[in-house]
């Protein structure tokens, strides 16, 4: 028994940092298909990875605040990401507009598709 307990913490042990490659690999994956399917101009990419890297830390703040709870918390990612969304379309052409509201459905939808299959 206490073999099995230690294999188990073991194993738990190198997970983790696997499940956080993994996360920021398809973090770095949707940001590369924004940039392709969008065709973002050099100056839109530069706009663009500023734009990621400003929310990525106000990101981090939210998830790192301990006084809040774990609803706040995704009430206030959810209102970050429709934040960034925002200011995203500013510098992005009302094709790549359009696109990228494509783009955002068609994610969610995914997403939605993988909890039902949870």
């Amino acid at each position: 028994m206490k073999k099995l307990a230690m294999a188990l913490l073991v194993s738990a042990f190198f997970a983790a940092p696997v499940m956080a490659q993994d996360k920021d690999k398809s973090h770095e994956e949707w940001d590369n298909k924004i940039k392709t399917e969008l065709a973002l101009t050099p100056d839109q990419v530069a706009k663009y990875d500023a734009l990621s890297k400003e929310y990525e830390g106000k990101m981090s703040e939210i998830k790192n605040d301990a006084t809040l709870n774990e609803d706040a918390q995704k009430e206030r990612k959810m209102a970050l990401k429709k934040e960034k969304e925002t200011r995203m379309t500013e510098f992005l052409t009302p094709d790549q507009q359009a696109k990228f509201k494509d783009l955002m459905k068609k994610k969610k939808k995914d997403k939605d598709k993988s909890k039902d299959n949870s």
